[in-house]
């Protein structure tokens, strides 16, 4: 009979402990729960697929301290992340992500590709793989330096953010701020998920648990737009607008408040050639430059020097010292 091995991953608050002056940060209450299931038993599927209790949910029968090892390697409790030699160059150009997002903006790609191309040597550690997969969250390094990757995946409801992935990015980055891990954001998304079921579920005050967790990280945050940065969902994803260290853009990227079809059908409503005017539109606004003119885009780069330039800033912003306004605590919406 198997049985089901738990383990929880606690970081304690400074009054819990009577070591808590020999911490070298600011702490805040972060855990990780780890499940060793068979992966058909109902347990894990609900606990871990619906009601996002468990982190990860590890697919075998072999004892879950395997598992914490390798999730305790990304991070220390007392102080920055630790770094770790790697064979990996940090200047690695990568050809193959100057072809990985379609020519068409409906054809979807895997973000994953993408994250595992950029990190050292392609080990990326997902958490939480099997809830809101709209959205990809988990741990890799660069350079040898721990990081977070958060990462909209157009393979899902084409990227956008709903209920669930809101919550499940911020929870994933509130904890990498917690243990002072530095944030990396590939975007790509088409705005949040219309539809009543999120409207009376409360998108909005979801929504904003990401925004408010991206605000007041203090880590270095770096953010990749890939292709599309549409709406109020572009200044949740760690747009300068929220205190982004530094915003990139591949050539395919856009920054709009909505796709070309729909802003066309509404700026030129009435027009007998809709098909012109959007082509117009596009040659216009469908780019990164208009952004980038504005300040919210620092450079648009080639998508084979992304590695490159993301090193460079980590390495740039590792003696990042940032505080926010005095107060007993931030009233995040709940």
């Amino acid at each position: 009979m198997a049985v089901a091995r738990m383990a929880l991953i606690y970081r304690p608050r400074a009054h819990d402990t009577k070591n808590a002056r020999a911490l070298s940060i600011p702490v805040r209450p972060a855990y990780i729960m780890v499940m060793a299931l068979p992966y058909q038993y109902s347990g894990s599927l609900v606990t871990g697929v619906r009601s996002q209790l468990l982190i990860i949910i590890q697919r075998t029968n072999c004892c879950s301290p395997n598992v914490v090892k390798v999730v305790l390697n990304y991070f220390s409790n007392k102080e920055k992340s630790p770094i770790r030699s790697s064979n990996d160059p940090a200047d690695r150009e990568v050809p193959a992500l100057d072809n990985i997002v379609p020519n068409s903006a409906t054809i979807p790609y895997d973000i994953k590709h993408v994250v595992q191309f950029l990190v050292d040597d392609g080990d990326f550690f997902e958490i939480m793989p099997d809830y809101a997969k709209n959205i990809v969250v988990g741990f890799a390094r660069m350079n040898g330096e721990t990081v977070g990757v958060v990462g909209n995946q157009p393979l899902v409801a084409a990227g956008c953010l709903d209920i669930n992935a809101s919550v499940k990015g911020a929870r994933f980055v509130r904890f990498c701020d917690s243990f002072n891990i530095p944030l990396i954001i590939l975007e790509d998304v088409p705005g949040f998920l219309p539809g009543t079921q999120q409207e009376h579920g409360g998108i909005i005050k979801h929504g904003a648990k990401l925004l408010y967790a991206l605000a007041e990280a203090t880590v270095p945050k770096v953010t990749v737009i890939t292709r599309k940065a549409y709406g109020g969902a572009y200044v949740v994803m760690n747009s300068k607008h929220i205190r982004a260290d530094v915003n990139y853009a591949w050539p395919s990227a856009e920054a709009a408040v909505m796709g070309s079809k729909g802003a066309v059908a509404i700026i030129c409503r009435g027009d007998p050639d809709l098909e012109k005017r959007e082509e117009e539109y596009v040659e216009t606004y469908a780019n990164p430059f208009p952004a980038a003119k504005k300040g919210f885009v620092d450079d648009v780069i080639m998508p084979r020097d992304t590695r490159k330039r993301l090193c460079s800033d980590l390495k740039w912003l590792r003696n990042k010292e940032q505080s926010n306004p005095w107060r007993k605590h931030g009233n995040i919406p709940l």
